[in-house]
């Protein structure tokens, strides 16, 4: 915009023109305290000569100013018509010349010059109203008017009266009658050229440091300005009140924040610091001190002159005047040319409609009176500050108030209207103060004092009603010019007062700009501009963040703000693009450029508004080319991306950067008498992000930074989404909800008065389910309606509107019940509350409120045809009043006020005015009447109505909720980063439709670049927060962009997608975890889309694939450019810098990667090994790292290796293990300390392969690569020899002669050359191990011979190693406990554990004995010096061991055959027995103290089913005893003894008496008898019988087999009873043993046969059992225990009798003992033996004979006493015999006995 000048010209070279830009200037140009001419200051001096006086004038004030100034004017003003016939005008002329040609300087009188002025500006003459103007213009520049004396400063509390009369002699200021004067000489007829200079004249007025004016006064000088600029028909005028205007409305906000700079550093000074040299009319110090100190008032002061500048307000918009009131109005004898043109004649006739009511929203504002009255004056004294605030306000006010009034539509569709020009002006002026004088509304000491009352309000308290009525207002105007200037009014709310105006920018964002985005009627202009709006509110990370926790977070706020913006972006980004996509207009859109846009409508100089400018095309035109929905789309996505931006740059930043952000920040702030104002955060903090806001401190204030706690947030959205989750179910079942809010917390009980108070303040709760709920019959929902009900107050309201208040609060169900219910108590509660109503009881009102909602609804429901009139509703109404009628005019004002205002809720009125907009269903006719109208327009002006409505009904409430008391609404300023977690995590499915739609839908690629940039910071964002569902969605769906598994419809976008993938690779790969399976699924699809486009043919696993088409040549191309092979390089290059848990996640998806491609391959000569050999790359870099995060990733790496070495192609394998010895030569470089296992470990997958792999040939590669590096890295080696050792077993155990017997080879190379190196690493059990695998290979018998030698030549070697100390240690005798680092346990047990395994399953027979006869010799070698603990750990280790397949049969399972096993027991085993037994002969008094274990082993190797095996247990049994009689003492006997006594119990078979085994079955179904049993002939397999007694219950399913199996045991145990009576002779037979063992252990073992002895009697008698066996077919004989009997009777008949004639002294001392037992024993066989008789029984008297022969001779040999005692029982018995046939034996003991008797008897001679 040019510049225009305003002043005059100034013929003296030393005056300059005064410069007045018609265009903006900056604020600081006019400062409150600077001129705005290049003049004198006012302390320089002027030449105070006589001569010079005719020139120039020094005032007493120090300015200097020229005459010629004054007196041309005065000569122009003298020489006119007008002069000579208006004598005031001539006499004012004559007085002002006399004063300046002879009064000295300091008489002079400014006010002389201004009366013949301002008469001159009275006349209406264009002439002298220019020079007179013109004139005091100048001189307001030079100071002329400054009063010597001015009036009292209480005088601008609010200077209203008449600037030309006097109250009580008291002057108006100068500076009021210079504002009257040039504010009165305009009207609409005024030329341009008196206008300029009015225009110039009150510039300079408002402008000039030393003449202030304020109040009524400024406000005057604004209007005038304004309606110059309005009524002016002249462009250059109408350009230069613009500027003016603009200039001043920046003057009047800058000297506020000048003015309280200038106090805060007078205060900062000493108190005494001296203010006389101010001239300004400004308070002093101590005024600033005492400011509260009230002053009375002066008499002018008493009355308010000042009224409301809207009351008058003009329909054409220009800006209204202030009427006096008629005692202040001037008279008409001074002013009659004034009067002539009144403010009356300026007004129109005709006003405009008016839709929306003003005066209902301004007139209850209590700011209103916040500017007017006088009355302050009583409270307080003013400083200079406090009246420019005062100013500001007053003059934002009037702006506010000038852009709310409604545009005709005759106005909104001509911008060159004065409607229209007046409210864009007034709107972009108050954008104007907003975005340059924002300081001044947040300034906490910006204080208006009311005119009333005194009270003290902040400036932005008392303003915001305003603006944001302002705003609300403009916002749903369809004019795109207003709609326009709107947004950026709100941006700059949102953006400087969000701390301020929580609660107002929720409702404006959500009642209006949200809801207009979202409307399909609205345009895509409004849609591209709020998109702008939220394109920067992206762009500040604060401000989004603030939203989110502020409105989000805030249970009060039911809108998610930040939610329901980002739905709706994304929804706009992903909508279908339009098939005709014009990518030229795209381009050349501004929309996309909002820079340009924002610079227009937001800088400091407003675009010009004159009448010329506006005719221009493309003014105020913010897009320059048409937009589309493509362009919306794009822009949504571009906003999109910002939010992502902006949030990966707050979000990502360090927590501690921020605090030091802030704390850095708060240093630089502005220190304020309430608090402080800081800085916004450094955008260093911030990388690739430009934060649109400046650095104004006033834009957001930060808290401290312990109310930001983003747990305290995060619970409060958690509590918040319950809330919005049980709103959602109270809609759908009310009771359902009401339980829910109790359960959750929000109702505090289940009482009546909590749920209601719930029900009445929770918004979204439907009020028909309100209605519903409070309906129910149920006594609780009675109860709960009444509490609801008497929360409402309808204390002195009228019945209409109690009515409405009710019926407003909830939707009254249809139920008539229900309805009476609600009536009931709505009445009760009326009359409560009111007392004086016409009703005498509530019964009236309960009738009369049921009959006027049945009057609502016949007056407004459509169906009705025959309406009541008011007539029928008072007859209806008749005598309900307890009988009498209610007056007629009550009952008339009620059918009124339903007739025009009908009883709707809130959601009826809007959708009442979208049902007013015609259907598309109306025929012919409506579509005629219908032509040019524009639905759409209409439909979002009914919208927008609605939205008004609502918003300013919100103002309203806050307003009178906030009234007299600060908001409630506490605003926190975020600084923690952790808030973008749930800010992320309740969007993120809209950040990926938004960004996937276009990325999928376009072939643009700014776009695609804009899409995958978002992508890049929405992954950056779920990496850093750890989100895992989130990062697999993003990351796979990014992946699948690349579409590099179809490359025949590969684009170049898909290659981008490649391109940005590669760059997460390398930029999030710490935090990509499972995701990285996606992306190297890409790099090898990638490598796998080079070799296709090289040219090479790359294998493919799938069977009759269908032939995929090759990728373009151009992409086939690129994909090998240098910068992608470079990117996809640096994916594994850069792995090292990966941290331990992500190169874990890397090599397993690699892994999984790297099996995949081999898989695919198949059997393929050339398979892919992409990712294997990336493997091994990456292990390379890797190998560096701390062992602990090695350990890990090999781990992983070397069970990968496990499977591919075990592949069934050969070419993989080859490859594989080549890989792996190259990586093991490297590994190998680094030591490893003692007692680690890295080496070992890294080598497992060759041992693996040896042992899964069956190709001999990769067997044969494993062993060539092992002896490779054992020539190569042998030094190095440590427990890698223990995994190299496992390998050389795994090969003696192939089944390839190649492979075994190179295996041997290199391990008889290490034993014979490095056998030192290996023990000293501590593999010399794997060692000992390894040789006995090979001595196992009964396949290659030469290797198994050499490797026994091998293992017996160990021990001379191990004797004579100075390494292992075989000896005994020193500690040895102490009885300690042998550790595992011992060297009997390191070096001694490995050896004999190796002949122990080849004993155990060694399959050659020849090899075994030999390990046997090895084990067995070394122990009695050089068992003398192994330690007792040590001998302890072989018997139960290894001697045990080795029968324990005698116990259970599950160790039978290591014998292939039976046969094999037979062999085993009746070789290997027997010999193994023999050889313990011999072993603890030899080292008994060692291994005395397992001498349990060794009774153990023989108890079970006795008690078998295979009585061979159970001979010989019984006589190694036979032989321990014999052979060590002398060793054995007391306690052995009794151990030994104690294992006699379980054998013969165990062996007794009880099972004969069970009576089930008598039950007879089918003869078929018996089978063969038992009898027959052969045990000889079948194989030596082990069986050991059953401890319990067995039943034939066990198995009722099958009792046959059951009891055969009964049977099977009977037998057995009666052949090992008898086994054991034949062990029992011998033993006892044998002198040693018998001398040896001790009486009472011998009584022991007596008892046990004896009790053998009855069993088998008892048995043999019980003939009836006996047949009942035979019967069922237990033998083919009738069974009998006749040996057992007599074997038992024999033994223990012997062995009592030898016990009895013993001398001994401990068996004489059991003497009488023995003979107890033996006299019924002898007595009772006698007996028995008499019965039997020879024809039946020989078998019996055969068996017997010898036991009754021993019994005669046993008696015989009782000394004469004994024998004497016993006579009379035993005679009869022998005598009886002498009558039966008797064998040789019985015969000579019988005469023996009889010899004996007739001796005793003295009947023979002794």
């Amino acid at each position: 915009m040019q510049e225009i000048s305003l002043a005059s010209p100034v013929k003296e070279k030393e005056q300059q023109e005064l410069p007045v830009s018609a265009g903006l200037s900056s604020p600081t140009r006019f400062h409150a305290r600077s001129p705005p001419t290049v003049l004198p200051t006012r302390n320089s001096l002027s030449v105070s000569s006589q001569s010079s006086h005719q020139r120039s004038l020094t005032l007493s004030r120090g300015h200097t100013v020229s005459t010629v100034l004054i007196t041309s004017a005065l000569d122009t003003i003298k020489d006119s018509r007008e002069a000579k016939r208006s004598a005031p005008l001539r006499e004012a002329t004559k007085r002002a010349f006399d004063m300046i040609n002879s009064g000295p300087p300091e008489l002079f009188d400014p006010r002389i010059v201004f009366e013949a002025l301002k008469l001159a500006c009275e006349t209406r003459s264009e002439k002298l109203m220019v020079a007179s103007l013109d004139c005091i213009s100048k001189l307001i520049s030079y100071s002329f008017f400054s009063d010597n004396n001015p009036p009292s400063q209480l005088q601008f509390v609010s200077p209203t009266h008449s600037p030309t009369s006097s109250t009580d002699g008291v002057q108006p200021a100068l500076a009021e009658l210079i504002t009257h004067t040039v504010t009165s000489a305009y009207t609409e007829t005024t030329p341009d050229a008196v206008s300029l200079q009015i225009v110039k004249a009150l510039l300079a007025l408002v402008l000039s440091p030393d003449i202030l004016i304020h109040h009524s006064s400024l406000l005057k000088a604004v209007r005038s300005v304004y309606n110059v600029f309005l009524l002016s028909q002249d462009p250059v005028t109408q350009m230069v009140a613009q500027g003016g205007l603009t200039q001043i409305v920046n003057h009047v906000f800058s000297r506020c924040k000048a003015e309280a700079d200038r106090e805060k550093a007078a205060l900062a000074q000493s108190p005494y610091a001296s203010s006389s040299n101010s001239n300004s009319q400004e308070a002093s110090m101590d005024t600033l001190v005492a400011q509260a100190t009230p002053l009375p008032p002066t008499p002018h002061e008493e009355t308010n002159g000042h009224a409301d500048p809207m009351e008058k307000s003009e329909e054409d918009g220009k800006m209204p005047h202030d009427e006096s009131p008629p005692s202040e109005k001037p008279n008409g004898k001074a002013n009659g040319h004034h009067q002539a043109t009144s403010h009356s004649e300026l007004r129109p006739t005709t006003p405009g409609p008016t839709p929306i009511s003003v005066r209902s929203f301004e007139k209850p504002n209590p700011n209103d009176n916040l500017g007017d009255g006088d009355n302050v004056s009583l409270l307080r004294q003013m400083s200079t500050y406090e009246l420019f605030v005062k100013d500001a306000f007053l003059v934002f006010r009037a702006l506010c108030k000038l852009t709310m009034k409604p545009l005709a539509t005759e106005s909104e569709r001509d911008i060159k209207s004065h409607a229209m020009r007046s409210k864009l002006l007034s709107l972009h002026l108050i954008l104007n103060v907003l975005n340059s004088h924002m300081s001044v509304f947040v300034d906490p000491t910006s204080i208006i004092y009311s005119g009333s009352s005194g009270e003290a309000t902040q400036f932005l308290q008392a303003t915001k009603q305003y603006l944001c009525l302002s705003l609300s207002r403009n916002a749903v105007s369809s004019v795109p010019q207003i709609f326009e200037i709107s947004v950026e009014m709100l941006w700059t709310v949102i953006s400087g007062m969000r701390t301020k105006l929580k609660k107002e920018i929720e409702v404006l964002l959500t009642e209006i700009f949200i809801p207009i985005l979202e409307l399909r009627m609205s345009t895509l202009r409004q849609k591209a501009s709020i998109l702008s709006l939220l394109s920067r509110l992206s762009q500040d990370p604060q401000a989004l963040v603030d939203i989110y926790i502020n409105y989000d977070c805030d249970s009060e706020a039911l809108e998610n703000i930040y939610e329901r913006v980002i739905n709706i972006i994304s929804k706009m980004a992903s909508q279908a693009s339009p098939a005709n996509h014009n990518k030229a207009a795209e381009a050349a859109s501004p929309s996309f450029g909002p820079t340009h846009k924002h610079h227009s409508l937001g800088s400091a100089v407003p675009p010009s508004l004159s009448t010329s400018a506006l005719s221009m095309p493309g003014t105020l035109e913010t897009n320059g080319a048409v937009l589309s929905e493509s362009l919306l789309k794009r822009q949504a996505l571009e906003c999109l991306v910002s939010v992502l931006r902006s949030l990966a740059a707050w979000g990502t930043t360090s927590a501690k950067s921020i605090i030091d952000a802030q704390k850095a920040s708060s240093t630089e702030a502005l220190e304020t008498e309430n608090g402080k104002l800081e800085t916004r955060h450094s955008t260093s903090s911030v990388e690739k992000l430009v934060l649109p806001l400046s650095g104004d401190p006033s834009r957001v204030s930060t808290p401290d930074l312990r109310d930001d706690d983003p747990d305290r947030f995060q619970n409060a959205k958690q509590r918040k989404t319950t809330l919005l989750a049980g709103i959602k179910k109270f809609n759908f079942k009310p009771k359902a909800g009401v339980a829910f809010f109790i359960d959750a917390g929000f109702i505090s009980a289940r009482e009546p008065e909590p749920i209601a108070k719930f029900l009445m303040s929770t918004d979204g709760l439907s009020k028909t389910m309100i209605g519903e709920y409070l309906g129910e019959g149920e006594e609780a929902n009675k109860a709960i309606m009444h509490a609801f009900v008497d929360l409402l107050d309808f204390s002195d309201l009228s019945f209409t509107d109690a009515l409405r208040m009710f019926l407003q609060a909830f939707r009254l169900p249809g139920e008539a019940q229900k309805i009476d219910r609600f009536m009931l108590k709505f009445a009760e509660k009326y009359i409560e509350g009111n007392s004086q109503t016409p009703f005498k009881n509530a019964d009236a009102a309960y009738v009369l409120a049921y009959s006027t909602i049945m009057l609502n609804t016949d007056a407004h429901n459509p169906q009705v045809k025959n309406r009541m009139t008011k007539l029928d509703f008072v007859k209806n109404n008749r005598g309900i009043n307890d009988g009498e009628n209610l007056p007629e005019e009550f009952l008339g004002t009620i059918f009124d006020e339903i007739q025009s205002n009908e009883i709707r809720m809130k959601d009826e009125v809007e959708a009442g005015l979208l049902n007013t907009l015609p259907s598309a269903n109306q025929g012919l006719a409506g579509a005629i009447a219908n032509v040019g109208r524009d639905f759409q327009k209409e439909a979002y002006i009914m919208q927008s109505t609605g939205m008004l409505s609502r918003t300013e009904a919100l103002f309203k409430t806050m307003t009178r909720s906030h009234r007299g008391r600060p908001s409630e609404h506490q605003f926190f300023s975020a600084s923690h980063y952790h808030h973008v977690k749930p800010m992320f995590e309740v969007a993120w499915m809209s950040y990926l439709a938004g960004l996937s739609g276009p990325l999928q839908d376009t072939n643009d690629l700014e776009i695609v670049e804009l899409c995958l940039d978002g992508f890049k910071m929405a992954i950056h964002i779920v990496c850093f927060f750890d989100l895992d569902l989130q990062r697999t969605s993003f990351v796979t769906t990014l992946a699948k962009f690349t579409f590099l598994n179809n490359l025949g419809e590969m684009k170049t976008k898909n290659m981008e997608a490649i391109k940005t993938l590669l760059d997460v690779a390398v930029n999030e790969g710490n935090q990509l975890k499972g995701c990285w399976r996606d992306i190297l699924t890409c790099v090898s699809q990638l490598e796998r889309m080079q070799l296709i486009g090289g040219g090479f043919d790359v294998p493919d696993g799938i069977r009759n694939r269908r032939q995929r088409k090759p990728p373009a040549e151009e992409l086939a191309a690129e994909s090998r450019s240098t910068h992608i092979t470079v990117a996809a390089d640096m994916v594994f290059s850069l792995s090292h810098y990966l941290s331990g848990s992500a190169i874990v996640d890397f090599v397993q998806a690699l892994s999984d990667i790297s099996w995949e491609e081999i898989q695919s391959s198949g059997m393929s000569e050339t398979p892919r090994l992409f990712s294997l050999q990336k493997l091994v790359e990456i292990s390379y870099y890797n190998m560096g790292r701390i062992r602990i995060e090695w350990s890990n990733m090999w781990a992983i790496l070397g069970e990968h290796f496990n499977m591919i070495c075990c592949h069934n192609n050969i070419h993989v394998v080859f490859f594989a293990l080549d890989a792996l010895r190259q990586l093991a030569m490297r590994f190998l470089e680094k030591e490893e300390l003692s007692h680690f296992k890295f080496q070992k470990d890294f080598l497992k997958p060759f041992e693996y392969t040896m042992i899964h792999n069956t190709n001999n040939d990769a067997r044969d590669m494993v062993l060539q690569c092992l002896q490779q590096m054992i020539q190569a890295r042998m030094q190095n080696m440590r427990s890698g020899w223990r995994t190299m050792f496992g390998v050389f077993s795994a090969a003696a155990r192939a089944n390839n002669e190649r492979v075994t017997t190179t295996g041997f080879e290199i391990v008889t190379r290490l034993n014979e050359d490095h056998f030192e190196t290996v023990v000293q690493n501590g593999a010399f059990a794997d060692l000992t191990v390894c040789i006995t695998d090979f001595c196992k290979a009964s396949r290659f018998q030469k290797v198994s011979l050499l490797a026994i030698a091998m293992l017996r030549g160990i021990i001379p070697r191990m004797l004579d190693s100075p390494v292992c100390l075989a000896g005994p240690p020193p500690s040895s005798e102490s009885g300690a406990p042998v550790g595992l680092d011992e060297p009997t346990i390191k070096f001694w047990y490995p050896v004999l554990f190796g002949f122990y395994d080849i004993i155990m399953n060694g399959e050659d027979l020849e090899v075994r004995q030999m390990a046997l006869d090895s084990l067995f010799s070394t122990l009695k070698k050089y068992g003398t010096n192994f330690p007792a603990d040590f001998w302890d750990t072989i018997c139960k280790e290894l001697l045990f061991p080795i029968f324990a397949v005698l116990k259970s049969t599950a160790d039978v399972s290591r014998f292939s055959t039976q046969e094999d096993m037979s062999v085993w027991f009746s070789t290997t085993m027997v010999e193994a027995l023999r050889n313990v037994i011999d072993l603890y002969t030899h080292y008994f008094d060692l291994l005395e103290r397992t001498l349990d274990g060794l009774l153990e082993l023989l108890s079970v190797c006795i008690c078998q089913e295979n009585d061979t095996i159970a001979r010989i247990g019984t006589s190694c049994f036979q032989k321990l005893l014999e052979s060590n009689v002398k060793k054995l003492s007391k306690s052995h006997w009794e151990r030994v003894v104690s294992t006699f006594v379980k054998l013969y119990k165990m062996t007794t078979p009880h099972q004969l008496f069970d009576e089930n085994l008598r039950v007879e079955y089918e003869r078929s179904q018996a089978g063969d008898s038992l009898e027959g049993r052969d045990s000889q002939g079948a194989a030596m397999l082990p069986a050991p019988i059953s401890s319990s007694d067995a039943s034939v219950k066990a198995d009722s399913a099958n009792p046959v087999q059951a009891r055969r199996r009964v049977f099977q045991q009977i037998v057995v145990k009666c052949v090992l009873q008898l086994l054991l009576i034949e062990t029992t002779h011998e033993l006892l037979q044998n002198r040693e043993i018998y001398e040896t063992i001790p009486p009472e252990q011998l009584l022991r073992l007596m008892g046990v046969l004896d009790h053998s002895y009855q069993f088998a009697r008892s048995f043999n008698d019980d003939k009836e059992l006996r047949n009942g066996l035979w019967k069922v077919g237990f033998m083919k004989h009738l069974p009998n225990l006749l040996k057992q009997e007599s074997a038992s009777a024999s033994t223990l008949v012997n062995v009592l009798f030898r016990m009895y004639f013993d001398t001994r002294p401990d068996h004489q001392a059991s003497k009488q003992l023995v003979a107890d037992r033996l006299l019924p024993l002898g007595l009772g066989v006698i007996q028995d033996f008499n019965k039997l008789k020879p024809e039946s029984n020989m078998k019996s008297i055969a068996a017997w004979s010898p036991v009754v022969a021993v019994i005669l001779h046993g008696f015989c040999g009782f000394e004469d006493q004994g024998f004497k005692r016993y006579l009379p029982a035993i005679y009869p018995l022998v005598t009886d015999i002498l009558s039966r046939e008797m064998t040789p034996d019985i015969r000579l003991a019988a005469r023996t006995f009889f010899v004996r008797v007739g001796k005793l008897q003295n009947l023979v001679e002794s």
